[in-house]
C-alpha cells in the first residue's frame, strides 16, 4: 500500500520536472526571455532546497510525511495558478519558487521516509517500485505538451494548479507514516517472526540509527552525497535544457515529449532492475555502473545532435538514471537507519542543491553566447564520471556506540 501511494504521488509531481523544458520553450516564445533567465529560476529553487532541505527534512521526521505531503500539494497548487497570472520576471520568478517549495516538502522526500520507515529487507526493491512513478509520470509529458500547444501554457498551468488542491487531501490521506504506529514492525512481519527471518538473513530487522551529527562524521556520508550530487547535476540540466535542445536541432515540440517517454519507460525498467539487484549486490559498485551509463548518455547528446543521437541518448540515459535513483537513496536508509533518515537526507542536499543550483543557469548562459549546448552536456558527462567514482569510496560506517572510531 505504501509503494502504490509513493506511485500515486511521483505520477503527480514528476511532469511538473520532466515537463519544465515545454514551459521554458512556451516561455520564450512568448516573452522572449534569455535561456538565462529563464534557467535563474529554477537555480533559485535549488538554493531554496538547499537552505530549507534540512529544515523541511526534520519536519518530516517530526510530523511524519502525510502531514508533509498535504502541506507541500496545497503550496504547489498555488504556485501553479500564481504561475498561469506570470506578466513579468519577477512574478515568475516567484511563482516558481512557491512550486519548488511545494514540491520540496510534499514531494520527494515524505515520500521516500515513508518506505524507508516501512521496508529493510526489501528496502531498494520497494523504493524502486514506489519511484518508478519518477520515470512514469515522464509519460504524461507528451500529454503535457499537447496541451500547452493546445490551450496556451497559462491555462495548462492553471489546470495543474487546481488539480494539486483538489487532490492534495485524498493523496495525503493515503500515507502511512510508520508501521508502528499501526502496530506492526517494518517489512510487515509479526514479533515472532523476527528470530526466524534474522537467522536467514543477512539484513538486520533492528538497524542502528545514526544522529545527523554522527552521520556527518563519516566518509560514506560525504561520498554518497558527493556521488547524488555529481549526478544530480545532469538530471536537473536535462529536466531543464533537454526539449529547447532537442527543438534547437530540428526536432518538433512534439517529438520532444516523445523522447523523454523514450527514456521515460527504459528509466521504468532499469529502475525495477536495480532495486532488485540492490538487495542481492554490492550498492556502490551498482551506482558505480549506472552513473556511468548516464555519463555515456550524455556523451552521445553532446556529440551527436540529431534525431539517432536523441534516440540513442533517450536509452542509455534512461537506463542510467534509472538505475541510480531507488540505490543511491535506499543506501543512506541501509548505512544510517530510519529515525533520522529525512533530516540526514535534507542536510545531504545542502551542498547537492548547490551544485545543482548552479548547473542548469551555466547551460543556459552557455548556449545563450555560444549557442549550442555541446560544451554544457560535455561537462554534465565528465561530473558524472566523478560521481561514479565518488560512490566507490562510500564503506557501510561502523556506529559510533559500536566502534572505537568513526569510518
Amino acid at each position: 500500500m505504501v509503494a502504490i501511494t509513493i506511485f500515486t504521488m511521483s505520477v503527480v509531481i514528476t511532469p511538473i520536472f520532466q515537463g519544465l523544458g515545454a514551459f521554458f520553450v512556451s516561455l520564450e516564445r512568448h516573452f522572449g526571455w534569455s535561456r538565462t533567465i529563464l534557467s535563474g529560476a529554477f537555480s533559485l529553487s535549488r538554493a531554496e532546497g538547499a537552505i530549507l532541505g534540512p529544515i523541511e527534512g526534520y519536519l518530516i521526521d517530526t510530523l511524519g510525511s502525510r502531514m508533509a505531503v498535504l502541506i507541500g500539494l496545497l503550496i504547489l497548487g498555488i504556485g501553479f495558478v500564481a504561475l498561469s497570472y506570470t506578466d513579468s520576471i519577477l512574478w515568475f520568478y516567484i511563482s516558481f519558487l512557491i512550486v519548488f517549495a511545494g514540491a520540496g516538502i510534499g514531494g520527494f522526500m515524505p515520500l521516500i521516509a515513508a518506505i524507508n520507515n516501512w521496508f529493510i529487507r526489501k528496502r531498494t526493491t520497494a523504493m524502486a517500485i514506489g519511484m518508478t512513478g519518477i520515470n512514469l509520470g515522464g509519460l504524461l509529458v507528451p500529454l503535457l505538451t499537447f496541451s500547452i500547444v493546445s490551450l496556451g501554457w497559462r491555462s495548462t498551468s492553471l489546470v495543474i494548479g487546481i488539480g494539486a488542491l483538489i487532490l492534495a487531501i485524498p493523496i495525503s490521506s493515503a500515507i502511512r507514516n510508520r508501521p508502528e504506529e499501526y502496530g506492526s514492525k517494518p517489512d510487515g512481519i509479526d514479533e515472532h517472526e523476527i528470530n526466524e527471518i534474522e537467522s536467514e538473513s543477512p539484513i538486520n530487522l533492528d538497524e542502528i540509527d545514526f544522529t545527523v551529527k554522527e552521520a556527518l562524521r563519516t566518509k560514506a556520508f560525504w561520498a554518497i552525497t558527493a556521488a547524488h550530487g555529481f549526478s544530480a547535476v545532469s538530471a536537473v540540466t536535462i529536466s531543464v535544457h533537454i526539449i529547447p535542445a532537442l527543438t534547437d536541432i530540428g526536432i518538433s515540440l512534439q517529438f520532444s515529449g516523445v523522447i523523454v517517454s523514450i527514456y521515460t519507460v527504459v528509466g521504468v525498467i532499469f529502475q525495477l532492475l536495480g532495486g532488485y539487484a540492490g538487495d542481492k549486490l554490492s550498492k556502490t559498485r551498482l551506482i558505480a555502473f549506472f552513473v556511468t551509463i548516464q555519463a555515456l548518455g550524455m556523451f552521445v547528446v553532446a556529440t551527436v545532435p540529431n534525431m539517432s543521437g536523441a534516440i540513442l541518448f533517450a536509452v542509455l540515459y534512461g537506463a542510467g538514471f534509472g538505475g541510480r535513483i531507488p540505490l543511491l537513496t535506499s543506501i543512506r536508509g541501509e548505512y544510517f537507519g530510519r529515525k533520522n533518515f529525512a533530516t540526514i537526507f535534507g542536510v545531504s542536499q545542502v551542498p547537492m542543491n548547490l551544485a545543482t543550483m548552479f548547473a542548469p543557469i551555466a547551460a543556459g548562459y552557455i548556449f545563450d553566447v555560444q549557442g549550442s549546448y555541446f560544451i554544457p552536456f560535455l561537462g554534465l558527462s565528465i561530473l558524472n564520471m566523478l560521481g561514479a567514482f565518488s560512490i566507490l569510496l562510500a564503506q557501510k560506517p561502523s556506529h559510533p556506540n559500536n566502534a572505537t572510531h568513526i569510518t
